[in-house]
C-alpha cells in the first residue's frame, strides 16, 4: 500500500524528525506556493493521530496541524469545514491556508500565543490553584452553553445516507473495520489487539484470554467483557443506525488540544481549531462523546502522560479462572470530577431532554453513548505496552482497559462514577 504524504510524514517524524520537517516544508510549498522557513514539528503528548508545529513565511509566524488516519485516501465526504462551525455560531479559529483532500489534509493558522486548554488543565492537575480552576470551569461552562444552543438550533432529522457521509465515523466505527473491505474485526481493532499479547502489572495474556475475561475493578464486577463491548459497538454504532437520533452541526473532535484558551481581564474564553471531522449532519449522540472522554475521563495523566503513572499510583492485575482483576488507587481528581459534573449539568442533561422533547431520543441512548466512550481509549492509540512506538507502561495500559470497561459496561451490583453520571443526565 502506498502511503499518503501526510501518513509518510507522520510516520517519519517518529524516528527522523529533521527529515520529516524537510518533507513537510516542501509539501507546504507545493500545496500553497509558500516558502516555509524554520519549520519545526512539536513533540507533545497530545499528538496521538496528528502532527502540529510552527514555521514562518511571507504571511508571518504560522501554526500548522493535520490529522491523519489509516486508509485516509479512501475517505469520502468533506473535511476541515471551519466555515460551517463559524456560520452556526461556534467559536472557531479560521485557517489562512487549507488543503482538505484526503491524504493531503493540512491547515495553517496565524500563530497565536494563547495556550491550549489541555495545557491549562494539565497544569491544574499537577498544581492546584483555586482561582485559575474557577476561571477554567467558567470558560468551560460558557462553551457548553454555546454548544448546547447550536445543537438545539441545528437539530434535524437525518437519513442513513447523511449519517454515513459524516467524517466523524472515522473516529469510531471505521476504526473497527478494514478500510478496503469493511470486514470486522479490522482496522485498528485488528491491528492493535487481535492475536496480540498484553502485558499488565503482574499479568501476561493473549487477546483471547483478555477479551473474554470478566473484568473486576477494585472488587466491582462488570456485566460485559471486552469482546462483547467491541461486538456491540460494531453493531450499534454503524453509521446508518445512528441516524435515529437526528443530526446537528458540531466539531466532533473537540478534545482540549484542539481548543485555544484565551485569557481576558474579567473572564477567559475558549475557541476551537482543527475541525477535521466537523459536519452539519453529525449524529446527535456522538457529537460530544470525544470531548467528554478525552477532556475528562482520560485524565489525570494515564493516557497522555503514561510514563508518570507508575511513580504516582499503585496498579496491579491478576488473571484467574477467566476473570481479570485490576486494582488501583488512581483517582480522576477534583478538577476532572468537577468537569464531568459540569458537562453533565450544562450540556448532556439539557441536550438529552431536548432530544426527548423532539421525539429523537432512542430508548438505548445510554448504550450508544457508553459504546462511543468505550471506543475512545481503546482505538485512539494502542493500549498494549510498547506497541507501534506507543508510550504505555503495564500500569497505564491496565488503567486504560479499566477506564474503557467502566465507560462501556455496567457494574453487576452497586454503582460507580459512570452510573452516577448517567443517572444525573437521564431525562425526567
Amino acid at each position: 500500500m502506498i502511503l499518503s504524504r501526510t501518513a509518510e510524514i507522520r510516520a517519519l517524524a517518529v524516528h527522523d524528525p529533521a527529515r520529516a520537517e524537510g518533507m513537510l516544508a516542501a509539501f507546504l510549498g507545493e500545496l500553497f506556493g509558500l516558502t516555509a522557513r524554520d519549520l519545526r514539528i512539536n513533540r507533545d503528548q497530545y499528538s496521538l493521530n496528528s502532527l502540529n508545529g510552527f514555521f514562518s513565511c511571507a504571511e508571518g509566524e504560522c501554526f500548522f496541524k493535520f490529522h491523519q488516519e489509516e486508509g485516509e485516501e479512501e475517505m469520502s465526504g468533506e473535511y476541515y469545514r471551519a466555515d460551517i462551525l463559524a456560520r452556526a455560531g461556534l467559536p472557531v479559529d479560521q485557517p489562512i491556508f487549507a488543503s482538505t483532500q484526503p491524504g493531503e489534509q493540512i491547515l495553517v493558522y496565524r500563530r497565536r500565543m494563547d495556550p491550549r486548554f489541555s495545557d491549562v488543565l494539565r497544569a491544574l492537575d499537577l498544581h492546584a490553584d483555586a482561582t485559575a480552576r474557577a476561571r477554567a470551569l467558567a470558560a468551560e461552562r460558557a462553551l457548553n452553553a454555546q454548544l448546547l444552543q447550536v445543537a438545539q438550533d441545528s437539530l434535524h432529522p437525518i437519513t442513513a445516507a447523511q449519517s454515513r457521509a459524516e467524517p466523524i465515523h472515522r473516529l469510531f466505527h471505521q476504526r473497527l473495520t478494514d478500510p478496503a473491505s469493511g470486514l470486522y474485526p479490522g482496522g485498528r481493532l485488528a491491528a492493535f489487539y487481535v492475536d496480540q499479547s498484553f502485558s499488565l502489572p503482574g499479568v501476561t495474556a493473549d487477546w483471547d484470554q483478555l477479551s473474554s475475561a470478566q473484568i473486576i475493578i477494585n472488587g466491582r464486577a462488570y456485566d460485559r467483557n471486552i469482546s462483547q463491548l467491541f461486538d456491540e459497538a460494531y453493531q450499534r454504532l454503524l453509521p446508518e443506525h445512528l441516524a435515529d437520533a437526528g443530526g446537528i452541526t458540531a466539531h466532533g473532535d473537540a478534545h482540549n488540544a484542539n481548543v485555544w484558551y484565551q485569557r481576558g481581564p474579567e473572564a477567559d474564553r475558549l475557541s476551537f481549531f482543527d475541525p477535521a471531522f466537523a459536519g452539519e449532519h453529525v449524529p446527535s449522540l456522538l457529537a460530544e462523546v470525544k470531548s467528554t472522554f478525552h477532556n475528562i475521563l482520560a485524565h489525570p495523566l494515564w493516557l497522555y502522560d503514561s510514563e508518570m503513572v507508575a511513580e504516582r499510583w499503585q496498579v496491579t492485575a491478576r488473571l484467574e479462572e477467566g476473570r481479570l482483576y485490576i486494582n488501583t488507587d488512581w483517582q480522576p481528581g477534583a478538577l476532572r470530577e468537577d468537569l464531568l459534573a459540569l458537562k453533565a449539568e450544562s450540556f448532556w442533561k439539557p441536550w438529552l431532554a431536548t432530544l426527548a422533547g423532539r421525539g429523537l431520543l432512542p430508548s438505548d441512548w445510554e448504550r450508544v453513548v457508553r459504546l462511543g466512550l468505550f471506543l475512545c481509549p481503546t482505538l485512539v492509540m494502542n493500549l498494549r505496552v510498547g506497541a507501534g512506538g506507543g508510550r504505555h507502561s503495564p500500569e497505564s495500559a491496565a488503567l486504560g482497559l479499566a477506564q474503557a470497561v467502566i465507560c462501556g459496561a455496567e457494574p453487576v451490583e452497586g454503582d460507580d462514577q459512570m452510573t452516577r453520571f448517567f443517572a444525573a443526565i437521564r431525562p425526567e
